[in-house]
């Protein structure tokens, strides 16, 4: 069956996703009732705190939930075909060839044992059938891509020949010489410094730009994000509560969680003072409730936070889950 779909769908749909994972202690429930898409060379970000739900709505996508966790309900359809219940065998044909996985830590993506070429022309080769050469002529061109000098050269080095930021680099050239449709990244800059995180940034906003492909960014990091993505889905708890365009999002924050994650940025903060907190701890994933999950750090609650949120939809591509969100004010 083709993964083609007609021009005016959404590349990607996540419909009220809910992934849970079943322990002794009871059912945790790290995304809930999450909603979004991605277009055709858009890069959409999703930001939150550690243990927002980030992460693991990307592995639900890939279908990476081992047990004890499963995908309890919702939709995820990549041109409109559903992934979810899909055999395994069919979606690892899917994997690297329609969705790639860029992760946070390049050292636990590569094998320090074999060379960077042969680990590239793996990924390859395991969905086309190519000769040497042409798997070679591949490569070289996906390092070429990413801005790897002497690519023909260092396709026969291994990683630990290479820094931290060109390591980066190679694992987002194996993502990409497949030609996915859809490139998950998940905080593929967070270990570097500012400098090659700038650069790879551009590069990638850069790449996506000629290739067409759709990325999601999952980043903790919202000044990043200003950088790279068309729109920003903010998490927290396993759910979405605001999402919109960068601009709209960065500009002028509507829920009280995105504007404190805002407040919290160092460059945002006078110098000698301390850093901006939100203070508290995120609710236990066992015991949530239907209420909002950031009434208990928020001191804009009201009693009506306790129930269900409704969606406050304030234009055509901004939505806020808030019951009580301050007056729109210009970050």
């Amino acid at each position: 069956m083709s993964l083609q779909a007609p021009e005016d769908r959404p590349l990607l749909e996540v419909d009220r996703l809910n992934t849970v994972f079943h322990t002794r202690a009871g059912t945790i429930r790290p995304v809930r009732n999450v909603s979004f898409t991605v277009a055709r060379g858009e890069v959409l970000g999703v930001v939150g705190e550690s243990g927002s739900g980030k992460s693991v709505t990307g592995l639900s996508i890939l279908g990476l939930i081992d047990k004890p966790g499963e995908i309890e309900s919702g939709a995820i359809r990549l041109n409109g075909r559903d992934l979810v219940g899909l055999p395994e065998a069919e979606m690892r044909r899917i994997r690297g060839a329609k969705i790639a996985m860029i992760f946070q830590n390049p050292m636990m993506t590569l094998n320090p044992l074999e060379r960077i070429g042969y680990q590239i022309a793996e990924a390859l080769s395991e969905h086309e059938s190519l000769s040497r050469r042409e798997l070679r002529e591949r490569c070289v061109a996906a390092l070429q891509a990413v801005g790897i000098p002497s690519p023909e050269e260092r396709l026969d080095a291994y990683p630990h020949q290479f820094s931290g930021g060109m390591r980066q680099r190679i694992v987002i050239a194996a993502a990409l010489v497949t030609g996915p449709d859809l490139i998950i990244a998940d905080e593929p800059t967070t270990a570097l410094d500012v400098t090659i995180q700038a650069q790879i940034i551009h590069q990638m906003r850069q790449l996506i730009d000629q290739i067409g492909a759709g990325m999601i960014w999952i980043s903790h990091d919202l000044a990043t994000l200003s950088e790279l993505a068309d729109r920003i889905v903010v998490m927290y708890a396993g759910t979405v509560v605001e999402t919109g365009a960068t601009a709209e999002i960065i500009g002028a924050p509507r829920h009280p969680y995105t504007r404190k994650l805002l407040d919290s940025v160092p460059s945002r903060n006078t110098p000698g003072a301390a850093l901006a907190q939100i203070q508290g701890i995120m609710p236990s994933l066992l015991t949530i409730g239907e209420g909002c999950p950031f009434a208990s750090r928020c001191d804009r609650r009201v009693d009506g936070c306790a129930r269900p949120i409704p969606a406050t939809k304030l234009s055509a591509t901004r939505t806020v889950w808030c019951i009580n969100m301050p007056e729109e004010e210009t970050a």
